[in-house]
């Protein structure tokens, strides 16, 4: 029976922080940085001149000796990137104060060529729009020739900490924006962009109900989900149909919650209560069934459950986050 439930998913490899290197062992000198040959990256300069921006330097960064460019770049040609997280518009307006009060613009923002037209920043949206509100003409970027870093910037940004709804959304539209790129791609190749696969899956959730509850399923989709030996494309269809899943299921737990409400109890974890109710994990040993298997029964019993017998003190033993805690 264990044997049949295997779905050859692969899961992610664990997370491994680098280890502490000696001082001094690592990179390029000083004087290594330096650029002499007038051709380096040609065609980013080109662009850079195309758009009406301006090239100020040209070196390799001190770590990794990758090309970049220090440039002045007109504000009307510099967007975020599609797939990365909203502007937080209380974030950007402080960010505007506080530089407009020391009149000053310090921080380059991360750019890369667009497909089309001028620029993506995948790290400095906020720096962006401050700088738009603030009516500023231009704004000074670090150009990286390499496209694909702005997935890797997006999976590495620590600046802020996502909760599960923005950082779901972002994964999805990263996901969307390597389907352009070359859609045949097997989906375990980008695990390092997506970082667990059930984000891909809440991201399609939260697509197509901001208000979705993720909270309250996200630990029962992260166990079963893991990134596919399939194309992206293929995958992706595979994970809309859990997704699918998913909101019929918070259909059912919300007409639940509804009925308990009505009957006179009050909690921030009735959600959270009506899910540990149904999830049938918590009974199973050994290899667990696949997730559609899983949302297939909650679904079936969410619709069976019986509110007459949910006591007060029943709701006194549920933990984890309130329901509206995404």
């Amino acid at each position: 029976m264990a044997a049949a439930r295997k779905s050859g998913l692969k899961r992610a490899a664990p997370k491994k922080r680098a280890r502490k290197a000696k001082a001094g062992t690592r990179g390029a000198s000083p004087r290594d940085c330096v650029v002499d040959d007038v051709d380096f990256e040609r065609k980013t300069k080109e662009l850079i001149a195309k758009e009406g921006g301006a090239v100020l330097a040209a070196f390799r960064e001190p770590l990794g000796g990758n090309a970049l460019l220090l440039a002045i770049l007109p504000i009307d040609k510099v967007e975020p990137t599609p797939f990365q997280r909203d502007v937080s518009d209380m974030h950007h307006k402080r960010l505007a104060d506080v530089i407009d009060k020391t009149g000053c613009f310090l921080d380059p923002i991360i750019a890369i060529a667009a497909p089309g037209e001028g620029f993506w920043t995948p790290n400095g949206g906020h720096r962006l729009a401050a700088m738009r509100r603030l009516g500023a003409k231009s704004i000074t970027a670090l150009l990286v020739p390499k496209r694909e870093v702005a997935w890797q910037i997006l999976a590495l940004n620590t600046e802020k900490a996502h909760n599960l709804r923005d950082k779901s959304l972002e994964v999805i539209r990263i996901y969307r924006g390597l389907m352009e790129e070359d859609a045949a791609r097997k989906e375990e190749s980008f695990s390092f962009y997506l970082e667990e696969a059930a984000f891909v899956t809440m991201g399609l959730c939260y697509e197509k109900n901001p208000r979705f509850s993720g909270g309250a399923y996200n630990s029962i989709v992260r166990r079963l989900s893991a990134f596919s030996s399939e194309s992206l494309s293929k995958a992706l269809k595979e994970r809309e149909k859990h997704s699918q899943q998913l909101l019929d299921l918070d259909s059912k737990v919300a007409a639940v919650v509804a009925k308990l409400k009505a009957k006179g109890f009050v909690s921030p974890y009735l959600k959270a209560f009506v899910v540990a109710r149904i999830n049938p994990l918590r009974w199973i040993q050994g290899e667990p069934p696949p997730l559609a298997e899983v949302l297939k029964t909650m679904t079936e019993r969410a619709g069976r459950f019986n509110v007459d017998k949910v006591k007060q003190e029943d709701l006194a033993t549920t933990g984890g986050a309130p329901d509206d805690a995404d």
